[in-house]
Formats: structure tokens, sequence, C-alpha cells
């Protein structure tokens, strides 16, 4: 990833307290190429993902398809993932997206927006909006919108 990615992620995740650390599981993509077997690519980054995932994390696909929420309404979830206390996991699929058992194994499905972001963006999107959802939670001044 470029420097301005790992920098974005990094800057958001040191803001965070230990009862939200912010950790990024990389997987890797399946070599793609002229002729890949797309399925069986899809197919076996899943695995991959499924098997990085902790039993016990409960798991929020983000997909295109997913539901959107305002940063108000992301704030209020993870007021209720931390108060559940159980690990969270937000898969993020490749090219082709997410593969059909990481979507069955999701309660639910986050949309960052209707434009199909890079990978690179998401990292730091997700990363800021989770910060934000935190400070909104805890009455810091970051957050100003109101």
């Amino acid at each position: 990833m470029p420097a301005w990615v790992e920098d974005g992620f990094a800057e958001y995740a040191r803001r965070m307290p230990p009862e939200c650390a912010l950790e990024l599981r990389e997987i890797a993509p399946g070599r793609r190429g002229k002729g890949a077997d797309v399925a069986r690519i899809l197919r076996d980054e899943g695995e991959r993902m499924r098997k990085a995932v902790p039993s016990s994390a409960e798991v929020i696909a983000l997909d295109v398809q997913g539901k959107a929420w305002s940063t108000e309404g992301l704030a209020e979830r993870l007021g209720h993932w931390l108060g559940g206390g159980r690990d969270l996991a937000l898969l993020v699929g490749g090219p082709e997206g997410l593969a059909p058992g990481c979507r069955a194994r999701a309660a639910g499905a986050w949309s960052l927006s209707p434009l199909t972001l890079p990978h690179p963006l998401v990292r730091v999107v997700v990363a800021e909006q989770l910060y934000r959802a935190w400070s909104i939670l805890q009455n810091h001044p970051y957050h100003r919108a109101g």
C-alpha cells in the first residue's frame, strides 16, 4: 500500500483507545491474470478471510449492497458493538467483492457509498469513520457536525 494509506490508517488506529482498538489483517489476494478462474479465486480468498476471523467475532461485510449509515447511525452501532463485548470483524472483499461464504457469515452489511471505492481509500475511510463514531460516543470535540 502507498505510504499515505498506511499513515492514514495508523493515525486513526493510534487515536483509538484499547477497548476499541483497530487491527488490520490483510489477506493475500489470489493471482489474477488472463484466463484466471475467478470463482475459485473468490472462494479461496473467502476461505482465507473466514479463517482469519475469530469464531466469537461479530462479522460485518462491507458491501455496496449493504446498509448506508449516517455518522450518528454508525456511532449508535459502535456503541451497540462495544456494549456486546465481542470483537468485530469488518470484511472487505477483493476486486470481485466478497465470497458468498463471507456474506453468509456476516451478521450485516455496511455500505460506505454507492460508489465503488478502491481498497486503499476504504481502509482510511473506515478507520476515520470508526474514530469519528467513537468520538461521538465520548463527546469528544473531533466530530463537530450538528
